[in-house]
Order: C-alpha cells, then sequence, then structure tokens
C-alpha cells in the first residue's frame, strides 16, 4: 500500500480511528468484530451507534483482505517456525521486484520473448480502445433504454464469472486447480458457509437493481455515519475521494495518459456484480476494457478473497506495474 502514499495515509488515518479513538464500542469489541464473518445480537440489542460502528468496520476489514489477498500477501503454516506462519508472496516476487514494482513479465517466471510481446499488443489495443471510447462519447451519447440493456447484459453476465469453486462461463482452466481454502479464523465461525451470495438466481428473469442515486454516500450515507459516529464520515469521505480520483497518468511504460475511462469501467464493475447501476454511465465500456482474465479476478476479489491465486493475478495485464495492478 506504501506504493500509494497519499492513500496510505488516508487509509491508516481511518483505520486508526476506528480501532483507537472515541466510539460506542469497546475496544476489544472492534478487533473482535474485525476479525468476525457475521454479526448475531443476541439477548442485547445494539445501539444504533454501535451498530453503524460495527458496519463500518465489518466494511473496512473486507476490503482489507480483498487487498492483502489481491495482492499475493497469504501467510502459510510453517511447522518449522516459531509461531507457525512464515509469509509467501503468491505471486513469485521477491522482495526487491515489488520495491522497484516491476511489471509481471520481468518478475515472474512466465515471461519469454513471445509473451511479451503479446501482452505489449494487448497493452496498446487497450490504449486504443480507451481513446476510441472517449471520442465516441464526445460525438454521440447512447440513448437511456440502450444503457439500461447494457447495463442487464453486464449484469447478468457478472453471476457467472464466477460460481462456488468453478468457472462456468469458461473452459476448464488452471485457475481451479490453484484454489486452496484455508482458514485460521475457524473457531470464530458459527456458520462455516457463511459467504458472499450472487444478488439473483442464475435463470431469474428480470434481476434486481439498486439505482445508485437513490441512496448515496454524498447524499445519504454521509450525513447518517457522521451523526452515529462523529468523525468517521469526513475520514471514509477523504478515503473514497482518494481512491477514486488517483492517478499517475500512466500505463506501464505509457506517460501522459488519461486513465479515468479505465478507472472508471473497474469502480462500476465491482458495484455491478452487486446489482449497483449508475443511470449516467454507458456499462458497453465494461466489456470492451476489462478482458476476460479481469473480470476473473475482480470477483474474486471482491467476493471471495481467500480464493485468489497467482495464476489468476499474472493471468492480466501483463505490461502492467504491480502498484498499478
Amino acid at each position: 500500500m506504501s506504493l500509494h502514499t497519499q492513500y496510505l495515509e488516508s487509509f491508516l488515518r481511518s483505520q486508526f480511528y476506528m480501532l483507537r479513538m472515541d466510539g460506542p464500542l469497546p475496544l476489544p469489541h472492534r478487533h473482535y468484530i474485525a476479525i468476525m464473518k457475521l454479526v448475531k445480537t443476541g439477548e442485547n440489542n445494539w445501539s444504533l451507534p454501535e451498530l453503524v460502528h460495527a458496519v463500518v468496520l465489518l466494511a473496512h476489514y473486507h476490503a482489507l483482505a480483498s487487498f492483502v489477498f489481491g495482492s499475493g500477501i497469504n501467510p502459510e503454516r510453517d511447522p518449522e517456525i516459531s509461531n507457525g506462519f512464515r509469509l509467501i508472496s503468491v505471486n513469485n516476487f521477491c522482495v526487491c521486484d515489488l520495491a522497484n514494482d516491476n511489471n509481471i513479465e520481468n518478475a515472474s517466471l512466465t515471461g519469454n520473448n513471445f509473451g511479451i510481446v503479446d501482452s505489449l499488443s494487448e497493452l496498446e489495443a487497450l490504449m486504443d480502445r480507451m481513446k476510441r471510447l472517449r471520442e465516441e462519447r464526445e460525438d454521440e451519447e447512447a440513448s437511456q433504454e440502450e444503457m439500461t440493456t447494457r447495463f442487464e447484459k453486464e449484469k447478468k453476465e457478472s453471476l457467472f464469472v464466477v460460481s462456488g469453486d468453478t468457472f462456468h462461463s469458461f473452459p476448464h482452466s488452471d485457475f481451479e486447480d490453484d484454489m486452496i481454502i484455508t482458514s485460521d479464523v475457524s473457531r470464530y465461525i458459527e456458520d462455516p458457509g457463511f459467504g458472499y451470495e450472487d444478488f439473483a438466481r442464475r435463470g431469474e428473469e428480470h434481476l434486481p437493481t439498486f439505482r445508485a442515486q437513490d441512496y448515496t454516500w454524498e447524499n445519504h450515507g454521509f450525513s447518517l455515519v457522521n451523526r452515529l459516529y462523529s468523525d468517521i464520515g469526513h475520514l471514509l469521505d477523504e478515503k473514497f475521494r482518494m481512491v477514486y480520483n488517483l492517478t499517475y497518468n500512466t500505463m506501464a511504460s505509457h506517460e501522459d495518459v488519461d486513465t479515468t475511462t479505465l478507472r472508471r469501467a473497474l469502480f462500476n464493475y465491482v458495484h455491478c456484480m452487486f446489482g449497483i447501476r449508475y443511470d449516467d454511465y454507458d456499462y458497453g465500456e465494461v466489456n470492451q476494457l476489462l478482458e476476460r482474465s479481469l473480470k476473473v479476478y475482480i470477483k474474486t476479489v471482491t467476493c471471495y478473497p481467500e480464493r485468489t491465486t497467482k495464476r489468476m493475478y499474472d493471468s492480466y495485464w501483463r505490461q502492467f506495474k504491480h502498484s498499478e495492478k
């Protein structure tokens, strides 16, 4: 995370406030919530401030799990080490690779002349598509009906990207063979089957849609959390804005690149997997900008972070730097 120092500072300020500063929940409760998979109310009902504090903690640590697993930071049991754990990198990077921010072709064992040429052409094609989409948007806007149709198509397809332990919409691949689901927090779990569920069953005709404009962070969420858990709204807002706008205007070796189109496609695709739609966005751009292997990676990191594998990470954006990925 220190590859992006501005975001790291914002992230740490928010985390410190949640865990250490004034708030309705006692300190041990906060740490316990941070490692839970599920909150159940007992005989004593929680107050609204306590509930908001808990939800903020759960969301924060779910996102952190996605970041950790998605970056390839994976603790594995090792009986030869006194504390029982050693840190390994899923991505086969050595420390110098991460520190120097090398790209995948340079850092992994899969790089060869053909692979480098192939991934370079993929990068050029992606940049061409971004440029073409910007030009098309200036020339002609899609109708609301067409934009609705494109969102419904993308939403439906997102249900098939990852399902359970298999990837139904793609041919059998080595992705499945890499999946190792281990858990060292089992003593905290009452319901081992609890986890992400798709927002609709496959085969349903009318899938539910949540219009982002109906309940926004800016107009509703911010004021709610600030009222019940003072100051956290400002910290979260700073963090959200920081990551949404974060760019160095680079794509691999290319500089002075406007990455807005690509970043927005990533942001909106994550929300699409939860049935959330932005009315002003053309979801046809998602299919043009996000390759199949990237969609698999994104859904896995978002919904099943513990299943993320080296092969998934290596399969997309092969010319991009580690910090960009």
